[in-house]
This record gives structure tokens, C-alpha cells and sequence, in this order.
């Protein structure tokens, strides 16, 4: 493992070059851009990719895989994923239609979670999707940062208001008074891995709403907590094969996690 700055300038960029190529989405790693210059990488799955659409890394959206009538965006945390009453915020639906037309999100993601989302851009993709998703044929995980030491495995299976609800988790990896965890959807609840956690004794870190109040993550004004979305497999609606997609923790939960004594 080696720094991802010392990687881009090891391969024959200037420091100035590294730092633009960060800032503006042009690296890649683990199939996500990441402008994180600090990270521990392992230098095979790093890409430096000089012709990307330029866009802020973990402010901006970024289509991490395109299909005939869909889309896989990366939602930075801070950003609806459809309008919200009475909000003249951006959000990822109004994002995608400008950019494809019509469009629909397939699943919601929480202001405050970052990660994948599946976007579809026709009709016939969106029945296709949907369906799948009720049948539970879509898979789902997310990372989380948690507050406690997390048990080596656990499964919640608390309902969530008239609605059964089902999360698998999976410790990662014990922190300083924290813990980090995935959590694998079995159905989807609003909310459910937040609920879940905090019902377990382990509230999401920086959750207001379900944790301790006052212990907001800082985010320049946006709503944030320490909740990525990492993972997300799907039958593809133009070829019917198997599509899994990744996206690695999201910069600024990856320096809180090293912050927090995790390893390289």
C-alpha cells in the first residue's frame, strides 16, 4: 500500500498535475474517483484517466456505469435524491433529466448518505428494475461508521412502522469507541440501516435524528453522516446479465476512519 499522491507522482506526474488531476475527478480508484490525496492505495487499482468529465469529487454527481435505459450515479453526500417540497436544492433526478431527459430514481438514498444510486432512463428499464427490486433481486450494501464496538456479526430484524424490515450486518474492522460495519439490505425500509443501528445500540455516526443529538459530522453547511452506500448488484434491463458496481468509502469518511485509528 502506498499514499495515492505518491502513486500519481511515482507514475510521471508533476505535483501540480497530481493535485489537478485529484481536484477534478481524473483518478480513479477501485472503479470511483477519489481526490483524497492521503489515501492508502493499492497502486494496480488506481487509474489516472485524463479524459473523464471534469467534476468535484464529493460534491458533484458521477456516473460510474451507463447501460441502454440506465445509469449507476455516484451521489456525494449533501444532495437529494429526487426535489424535496418547498427545497430549491439540487438532487440527482433533476441532475440525470437534464443530462439524459427523462429519467427516474429506482431507490432513494438519505440526504446524508453518499454511494450508489440506480437511475433509470426509460420506462421499460424502470418496470424492469422496480420489479426486481420488490422480488428483492437487487443488492444492496452500504459501509458504516458506528458509534461502540459492533459485534462480529448481527442480523435486525425489527419492523420498521407497519412494514417487516431485514438488515444484515458485518463487522469490518473495531475503532477508537467506534466500529466499522456493512450492512446488507434483506428488504428497504426508509431509513432501515439507520434505525436498525441505532436500535442496536450503535447509531450511525453523526445521525441527529436517530443518534445522540449534537453530533453532527462537519460538512460545510451539508447534511452528513457516516453512511455510504458501496455496493450495489442488479440484473441489467438492456442485456438481462448481472451487474455489480462498487464504490470504495467516500473521501471524507475514509480520513474519519483513519482519524479514528483505522488501518491502511
Amino acid at each position: 500500500m502506498t499514499r495515492l499522491v505518491d502513486c500519481l507522482t511515482g507514475s510521471g506526474l508533476s505535483p501540480g498535475e497530481a493535485r489537478e488531476a485529484l481536484a477534478w475527478g481524473k483518478v480513479w480508484y477501485r472503479g470511483a474517483p477519489t481526490a483524497l490525496a492521503t489515501r492508502e492505495v493499492d497502486p494496480g487499482a488506481v487509474e489516472y484517466r485524463p479524459e473523464a468529465p471534469r467534476h468535484r469529487v464529493g460534491r458533484d454527481p458521477c456516473v460510474l456505469l451507463a447501460g441502454d435505459g440506465f445509469v449507476v450515479v455516484l451521489k456525494p453526500p449533501g444532495m437529494l435524491s429526487v426535489p424535496a417540497q418547498g427545497r430549491r436544492d439540487p438532487d440527482v433526478l433533476r441532475w440525470a433529466a437534464r443530462r439524459y431527459g427523462s429519467s427516474w430514481v429506482v431507490h432513494r438514498l438519505d440526504e446524508g448518505t453518499s454511494g450508489l444510486l440506480l437511475v433509470a432512463l426509460s420506462e421499460t428499464a424502470l418496470l424492469a428494475l422496480k420489479e426486481d427490486l420488490h422480488r428483492h433481486d437487487v443488492e444492496r450494501r452500504y459501509l458504516a461508521l458506528v458509534r461502540g464496538r459492533f459485534p462480529d456479526r448481527l442480523t435486525s430484524s425489527g419492523p420498521i412502522g407497519d412494514d417487516p424490515a431485514v438488515t444484515h450486518f458485518v463487522r469490518l474492522e473495531s475503532l477508537r469507541q467506534s466500529s466499522l460495519v456493512e450492512a446488507r439490505l434483506e428488504t428497504g425500509r426508509r431509513h432501515q440501516v439507520r434505525i436498525h443501528l441505532a436500535r442496536e445500540g450503535h447509531p450511525v455516526l453523526g445521525d441527529t435524528v436517530y443518534g445522540p443529538t449534537g453530533e453532527g459530522l462537519a460538512g460545510k453547511g451539508r447534511t452528513r453522516f457516516a453512511l455510504h452506500a458501496w455496493r450495489l448488484g442488479f440484473r441489467r434491463p438492456d442485456t438481462g446479465e448481472f451487474a455489480a458496481v462498487e464504490a470504495p468509502l467516500a473521501d471524507d469518511l475514509e480520513s474519519l476512519r483513519r482519524r479514528m485509528g483505522g488501518r491502511p
